[in-house]
């Protein structure tokens, strides 16, 4: 089972797989420089091929290459206060390291390849340090494969799964066998991936990540629904949530007024609520993966509007702590999901198309929406499938190489989707089920290895080339 640090990371949009993946792989670049520099260092190049090559401009992976370069943390510090510094380096072309300085010039010494076909993982950087005569090292290949999880070469070479641990006391590999351990144990899925996780750290440790974790969700969308204007890129997209929130509180105010027993929950806060994470996701906020930030919405929507309660509620007080565990369970519940797409198939864009973000996500959502509205592990099982076979075929292919159109919509679609899974789910017999979690995992890896590269995250087909990008 991957942990759910695994899964959910805090970090900047717009991308986990072009810029966190980036950032990440910079960042570590250089801090082994600086404990080790090699002789007559005056340059560093970094070249991108595959996906990042092809809509790394849009996804803002030159921007987060150069923030790792200068040890940008994306968990803690603010981008707004980096903007001086990312400034500095464009204009004097100087990264600092051990006493003096190396050259960068990020528009001559960042290179798109997209001629060279990469190797492994359509996510391919390669990093080269340059000496006082021009002489060029070896490359140290990195790939980002999705998630923000990164990957050097060797890994790869060897089959390499992101920290899957097999020494825990309930492992399972397969929806099958996650299944067959909580029947052996008499344990919901929840239960027994928190067992899982606290084989790898405390009770109090863990709380803490995932009340991280669901803080951040929150805060982004806030920050989403308060923040109105254009998101940058050249699109011109508007920021729609704040507007589209005036419009739904109007609504209820005039079916307030209207006859007694008039619906006053609107349903339209799910959708809304995706919309504000992915527009704060677009415009490069701090985003929870969820599995991945072009999926970021999902799940937030979800917890927000069924699960979670915040101070305006005239009941906090007195459920706020059930409540918190609730959205802790509905977290361990989707990560055991996602654990399954990860080791049995993939949640890159670019290997996947988008069926392994948003349809992944979707299926994460209604697995820990069904287990919240009491749900067997069966039947969230189920909903898990249900969501998965009816987003199989979803195609990455974001206008401009921008995590926008179709992206933030997606998402919102989506998010109804995850409910319409949950019910039917729900009111399903397991014992009638003809479909299988594992078989539709394992038909959306085969449908991603039969997918276009055009649909892969390349903006080279579909909505990329049949909508003007202005």
């Amino acid at each position: 089972m991957i942990s759910v640090g695994e899964t959910f990371k805090i970090g900047i949009g717009p991308s986990s797989s072009h810029t966190m993946g980036p950032l990440a792989i910079t960042r570590q670049f250089i801090a082994e420089l600086r404990q080790n520099p090699p002789l007559k260092l005056t340059r560093l190049h970094v070249e991108l091929r595959g996906s990042l090559a092809l809509t790394g401009r849009g996804h803002g992976t030159l921007e987060a290459i150069q923030l790792g370069l200068l040890g940008f943390n994306e968990e803690s510090d603010e981008l707004d206060n980096w903007r001086a510094r990312l400034t500095a380096l464009q204009t004097d072309h100087l990264l600092p390291l051990g006493d003096g300085h190396i050259k960068f010039d990020p528009a001559q010494d960042i290179i798109l390849n997209t001629q060279t076909a990469p190797d492994l993982h359509s996510n391919m950087m390669l990093l080269s340090t340059l000496n006082d005569d021009g002489a060029k090292s070896e490359p140290t290949i990195w790939y980002s494969i999705g998630g923000g999880t990164i990957c050097a070469a060797k890994d790869m070479q060897s089959g390499f799964k992101p920290e899957a641990d097999e020494h825990l006391p309930y492992p399972f590999t397969s929806a099958a066998m996650l299944l067959e351990q909580g029947r052996m144990h008499n344990l919901s899925i929840d239960a027994l991936v928190r067992h899982n996780e606290l084989s790898r750290m405390s009770a109090s440790h863990l709380n803490d990540k995932l009340d991280g974790i669901i803080s951040t969700m929150m805060n982004c969308i806030e920050n989403g629904l308060k923040t109105g204007g254009t998101l940058p890129g050249g699109l011109n997209v508007a920021r729609r949530a704040p507007t589209v929130l005036a419009k739904i509180i109007a609504d209820e105010a005039t079916r307030a007024r209207g006859p007694v027993g008039a619906e006053n929950n609107s349903p339209d806060y799910l959708p809304l609520y995706a919309l504000a994470v992915n527009e704060e996701n677009a415009a490069g906020g701090r985003v929870v993966t969820a599995p991945t930030l072009g999926a970021a919405g999902i799940l937030p929507a979800i917890m927000r509007h069924f699960i979670y309660r915040d101070a305006d509620d005239a009941h906090y007080l007195e459920r706020a702590q059930t409540n918190f565990e609730d959205c802790r369970k509905f977290l361990l519940v989707c990560g055991a999901i996602a654990s399954l797409y990860k080791t049995r198939a993939s949640i890159s864009g670019a290997e996947m198309g988008c069926q392994g973000e948003v349809g992944v996500a979707c299926s994460m959502a209604a697995a820990g929406l069904t287990h919240f509205w009491g749900g067997t592990n069966e039947q969230i099982t189920i909903a898990a499938e249900i969501a998965m076979e009816h987003s199989l075929g979803l195609t990455c292919d974001p206008v401009g190489g921008l995590v926008q159109i179709p992206c933030i919509e997606r998402n919102a679609i989506a998010a109804s989707k995850a409910v319409a899974a949950a019910r039917l789910a729900l009111l399903s017999d397991p014992e009638n089920a003809k479909v299988s979690l594992d078989q539709i995992i394992e038909v959306m890896r085969q449908t991603g290895q039969d997918m276009s590269s055009k649909y892969k995250e390349t903006s080279q087909g579909g909505l990329a080339v049949n909508i003007v990008a202005c």
